[in-house]
């Protein structure tokens, strides 16, 4: 059985979790998260916490169980404080500015790269180079985060591109001088 599955999903006083089914609702100070897990899951609520059984001990439901109940925890934890990645933009003419809700970048294209944020989703930019993804979705804002760092990965002999905030891009050596 899995470890991450045993332990019960805390529940702050300020969410309420509502359990039809398969179906999970979760409303928060932040805003309301609904999923439906998969089959094969028993979710039950006591007074202040959530527990995730397997409905059999098959293969199915035992790989599912820490997994329906990882998804239940960041849901909780999104609505009570959300989720932000940090990217950082290097090189020379590089930057990014929101326009209205818009992210419009510069990378180096003849042309500018705009990202429309999905619903629940905002940007945030810190002096023209570092740019916030946040919201209450942790798997919205992970894809999003990385289709902006997708625009323009980092490259590994100058090092410019946009890259996750800490991320390390690991570098080659140009060519060798001719002598």
């Amino acid at each position: 059985m899995s470890r991450i599955g045993k332990r019960p999903v805390p529940v702050p006083a300020k969410v309420t979790v509502t359990i039809d089914g398969q179906a999970v609702t979760v409303k928060g100070p932040k805003g309301e998260l609904s999923r439906v897990l998969p089959e094969g899951i028993v979710i039950s609520q006591e007074e202040s916490a959530i527990t995730v059984t397997p409905e059999s001990e098959s293969r199915r439901s035992r790989e599912r169980h820490g997994l329906c109940r990882t998804l239940i925890a960041n849901m909780i934890e999104g609505v009570t404080n959300g989720y932000q990645k940090r990217l950082e933009i290097q090189g020379v003419g590089y930057r990014a500015q929101v326009q209205g809700s818009k992210l419009n970048m510069s990378l180096g294209y003849s042309h500018p790269v705009i990202f429309d944020p999905p619903e629940g989703i905002q940007f945030a930019v810190e002096s023209n180079t570092n740019v916030i993804v946040s919201g209450i979705d942790k798997e919205v804002v992970g894809n999003i985060a990385a289709k902006i760092r997708d625009a323009r990965p980092p490259e590994p002999y100058k090092g410019k591109g946009v890259r996750y905030a800490g991320e390390h891009v690991r570098r080659k050596a140009g060519k060798a001088g001719k002598k």
